[in-house]
């Protein structure tokens, strides 16, 4: 069994906290996501972990490349998506997002509802085995997947309120899998919520006790590789059509992603986002914090 968590690929592990990323990536052309296939399974990994693996233009761009090579590889039976470091998935990339709204050049990348699309969409089930916490846009790739694994010691938090945004685009897949009271609680305050709470809610498939999480994804994986991949490929499909949510319906959820991302973009650019932005990299509360 491979060790868990997965290790950075220059074997280190970031002492940062489980919030948003406050330190970029250092500039260079090392690889921020890293993919292997072993046994029909392909295993991608987010290692940006110096800025807790946010969803920059490099990491995107990465991240829908692997996607795309595993979901066309015949050999291929399931996709494993985690994490280097203590953190899974911070979200945005709020250094580059401040950038571009100033006017700095940004690579042209997927944006995620393509990424959410692939998980989505793409005919190999996707198995998200968190490494640590997962925060806002994080949570999307979690909710996106078709199952869900969480150490017990990881937390979420939709932090997009606290930041002066709206948590547009990501509602699509997590309003697929939380319970409609959980999702508005969670939502509206911002407030952190761990691995127990998560599967109570719906949002993972199970809370592992950290000791157990290998064990826990062979279970899953065995069950994979078991399977006939055309079988599989259309239950995959099937689920999709059975429910999951209105707004996360295969035929709606283009019209549906275009909204939510003119709606996200209006925020992104408001005085409160750029307040948000500005109170958490000085560490101080925002002006309306009461």
């Amino acid at each position: 069994m491979t060790p868990w968590p997965p290790r950075a690929s220059n074997g280190e592990r970031s002492a940062s906290d489980d919030a948003a990323p406050d330190t970029p990536e250092p500039l260079g052309r090392r690889p921020l996501v890293r993919s292997n296939v072993d046994r029909a399974i392909a295993t991608i990994t987010l290692d940006s972990p110096r800025n807790r693996n946010a969803l920059s233009a490099r990491l995107r761009s990465q991240l829908s490349a692997a996607l795309s090579a595993a979901m066309a590889d015949d050999e291929v039976r399931g996709v494993v998506l985690t994490g280097s470091g203590p953190v899974f998935c911070a979200g945005a990339d709020l250094k580059e997002v401040g950038a571009a709204l100033q006017g700095a050049p940004v690579a042209p990348a997927p944006e995620l509802p393509e990424i959410f699309e692939q998980i989505m969409g793409g005919p190999k089930p996707v198995v998200a085995a968190l490494n640590g916490a997962a925060r806002a846009g994080g949570i999307g790739l979690v909710a996106a997947a078709d199952i869900a694994l969480a150490p017990k010691s990881a937390t979420f938090a939709f932090t997009e309120v606290r930041i002066g945004v709206v948590p547009a685009i990501i509602s699509v897949p997590v309003s697929a899998r939380m319970h409609s009271r959980q999702l508005s609680r969670y939502f509206l305050t911002g407030e952190l919520f761990d691995a127990s709470d998560a599967a109570r809610a719906g949002l993972i498939t199970q809370a592992v006790p950290d000791r157990d999480m290998d064990q826990a994804l062979d279970a899953v994986l065995q069950g994979l590789r078991g399977s006939a991949p055309t079988a599989l490929s259309r239950t995959k499909e099937l689920l999709g059509e059975l429910g999951g949510g209105a707004q996360a319906a295969p035929d709606r959820r283009t019209e549906v992603f275009t909204r939510m991302g003119e709606l996200s973009a209006e925020f992104f650019a408001g005085e409160d986002a750029a307040e948000g932005r500005a109170s958490f990299f000085e560490k101080r509360p925002p002006r309306w914090a009461r």
